[in-house]
This record gives structure tokens, sequence and C-alpha cells, in this order.
């Protein structure tokens, strides 16, 4: 039996098919919906990272395995476990702060 992604994690995630202006491809996601929602469930949360450099207020700069991009907090969906190939690492206590940070300030109503 496989062990559910945890949060905080970074997995290898195969994003098609997609529509639109969904990010695609199989690329590196952090996973952000909670342990004690990725045990029970076959589905996860995620944020697809992306090398693209764009000024959106949604987006979180990382350098990982040598890489610098942007977590897409803006493209967050929900993927059956499944599609999650491998792990490839885990954020920085201080990043999963920024993270959470982040989605509170954009959940956030007025």
């Amino acid at each position: 039996m496989r062990t559910a992604p945890r949060q905080d994690e970074i997995w290898l995630v195969k994003l098609d098919p997609t529509l639109g202006s969904e990010m695609r491809k199989t690329r590196p996601c952090l996973v952000i919906s909670p342990d004690e929602m990725n045990d029970p469930l076959r589905t996860m949360m995620v944020a697809p990272l992306t090398t693209a450099d764009r000024p959106y207020p949604t987006r979180i700069r990382i350098r990982f395995q040598g890489k610098t991009g942007q977590i897409a907090l803006d493209q967050i969906r929900s993927v059956d476990q499944s599609r999650a190939v491998k792990k490839l690492g885990r954020i920085t206590d201080t990043m999963a702060a920024s993270v959470s940070t982040l989605l509170v300030e954009m959940f956030r109503r007025n």
C-alpha cells in the first residue's frame, strides 16, 4: 500500500488532460491539503510549480532542485493521488508558513 503524499511535500504530478489556461504536463506540485484530508481521501490539493516568472500576487518565489521559479497558488486544483508520480522533496518550514499566510490572505473575506 502506498503512503499518501504529505502536506508541504513536492511531488511530480501528471496534470494532463487540462483545459484552457490550466497548467499542463507532468510537473512538480506542492501538496497544500492537510494530512487529515490526504490520508482518508484519494484526492489531494496541489499548487503547481513553474519556472515562468509572473508578477502575480498569488505566486511565491521558490528555489527547488537548483531552479528558480514560483509556486502558483492561483492554479490550485484537486487531483487524484494516482496522478502523483514520485516525491521530489519538501519545502522548508519558513516557505510553508509563507504559503499558508498567502492562502489565508487569498481566501479572506473583507
